[in-house]
């Protein structure tokens, strides 16, 4: 049951950002007043509440500002559970960036960002000792999830806000957060983002409209909370009052348990994971799941089509760049009447498809899009920017609009190839293969070929049982899209190497 707010909490709320400024610290001082005997969090520990939550991350705050610098940056590497949300909000509250580190780095990838970011403290989770040993990295570490408490090397969140009284906080100046590219094609980078509430409105208002989450719904997190997409919903869920379901790791089938479990009404995943769902034998259909929140990578149609076949149309796509935020909404209605799409522009938002000089292109035909309204991304932090024109900042995704306004992305500007003289775009050729009823997994690629310039290469998993030759893949392709865009190379594989939220990991094949 839902009360009204006590008056004088209400009258703390506006207090919360001026102390904090327009961070995820904020919201979650504001949630604390506002719900403070919800459950803000389910992990494998158990449940918070927004009270218990805010207690922590006031008391762990507290800890850091006695060993560090107001203007130092902290890095968190960590799993998706209580710790991470504990380091990061504390963090907002100390008033230098925050760094969100990929689990998936290597020791040397962790140690060169660490050295670049310049960070001061590393707060991480105990399996990441011996990758954080080979680092070289130097500065200040905590732990914050112990497996074992005897091997223990560090401090942890729990043993410093166990023995720590809670003092107020008021940083000089609001926090940033850097977020990391995917990192495919090398170390990655950090992008900032100049945060305010002019620019987060016009997103929040473009989210009520199209996206039926419910304040005290329970909300499944399962794409890693250090990505833009994770980060994003922890921080609308947490706005929102809404419990956050957690898991350290990613298993389809205690996906739909826990939806089961706790009654969530809306789970965000990366298109690969909805893969993986529609995989589990006898999958159920949780009842109270209203709506699905995809995004980080391509969605081809043959899954969003599968997946509302056996879940409903609950799914929402979106589409948005580490670098830029989110650009577009589609709703069920759009993807059930334009397969492929990533929906409509956010309010206020500008999108346009630009060629390669600069003109606008008009519905239908493919260029690279560019947009300007939304996050304002101030460069990367090793310098660098991305290429702007007009105002409006280029995604480095080709795409076109439909006649209705609906964007489409061809894909990346560098994945084009351009094999005897004909543009090819692979994702195609990916999305035609998803359908194969042999095939469980694809990739399509291209590489240098003396006679054509460039060819593509498709690497697939075959399904189970499935006995799926080379001139099968390449017959139904030609049977399908023209003959220019048939894979002259086909290899067979067990699985794809992804990163963790699901790319890729082109170099690797």
């Amino acid at each position: 049951m839902l009360r009204p707010i006590r008056p004088d909490r209400a009258a703390r709320l506006p207090f919360q950002y001026f102390r904090f400024g327009p961070v995820p610290a904020t919201v979650g001082a504001m949630s604390a007043l506002r719900y403070p005997d919800r459950t803000a969090l389910i992990d494998e520990r158990g449940s918070l509440t927004y009270a218990e939550l805010e207690r922590q991350v006031a008391a762990f705050a507290t800890a850091l500002r006695a060993g560090l610098a107001e203007d130092e940056r902290v890095g968190v590497l960590c799993r998706n559970h209580r710790g991470f949300l504990t380091a990061v909000l504390a963090a907002f509250r100390l008033g230098g960036d925050v760094v969100l580190l990929n689990t998936d780095f290597s020791a040397p990838q962790l140690g060169e960002v660490a050295g670049r970011e310049g960070l001061g403290l590393l707060i991480h989770d105990q399996e990441f000792d011996q990758l954080v040993d080979d680092s070289s990295f130097a500065g200040q570490r905590v732990h914050a999830w112990v497996d074992d408490e005897r091997s223990a090397k560090h401090d942890s969140i729990d043993g410093l806000v166990a023995v720590t009284e809670v003092k107020p906080l008021r940083p000089g100046s609001p926090s940033k957060v850097i977020v990391m590219t995917s990192g495919t094609t090398g170390t990655p980078k950090g992008a900032r983002h100049d945060v305010s509430l002019g620019s987060l409105a016009p997103v929040a208002l473009s989210h009520l409209m199209r996206i039926p989450l419910r304040s005290g719904a329970p909300l499944v997190i399962a794409p890693p909370l250090f990505h833009v997409l994770g980060f994003a919903y922890t921080s609308v869920g947490l706005g929102m009052g809404m419990p956050l379901v957690l898991h350290r790791r990613f298993d389809a089938a205690q996906i739909l348990r826990s939806i089961e479990e706790h009654e969530a009404e809306a789970l965000v995943a990366v298109p690969v994971m909805l893969q993986r769902i529609l995989e589990v034998p006898d999958m159920p259909r949780p009842p109270s799941l209203n709506v699905v929140i995809c995004g980080g990578s391509a969605l081809h149609p043959h899954v969003s089509e599968a997946f509302m076949d056996a879940f409903g149309d609950v799914l929402i796509n979106l589409y948005g760049a580490t670098e830029t935020g989110w650009a577009t909404i589609a709703t069920p209605e759009d993807l059930r009447a334009a397969p492929g799409t990533v929906g409509r522009p956010s309010f206020r938002l500008t999108i346009k498809i630009l060629d390669e000089d600069g003109a606008e292109l008009p519905p239908g035909e493919v260029g690279e899009i560019y947009t300007g309204g939304g996050l304002r991304f101030s460069g990367y932090t090793g310098g660098g920017g991305k290429d702007v024109r007009d105002g409006l900042i280029g995604t480095g995704d080709l795409g076109h609009f439909d006649e209705e306004g609906r964007l489409f992305i061809d894909g990346r500007s560098d994945d084009m190839i351009v094999s005897g003289g004909e543009n090819v775009f692979p994702g195609e050729v990916e999305d035609l293969l998803g359908r194969h009823p042999d095939v469980a997994e694809v990739t399509v690629t291209g590489t240098e070929d003396e006679k054509f310039g460039q060819r593509l290469v498709a690497h697939v998993v075959r399904a189970d049982g499935a006995e799926l030759t080379e001139d099968d893949v390449k017959a139904y392709v030609k049977r399908h899209l023209a003959r220019y865009k048939v894979p002259r190379d086909v290899h067979f594989v067990d699985e794809l190497p992804r990163t963790s939220t699901g790319k890729v990991r082109a170099k690797a094949l």
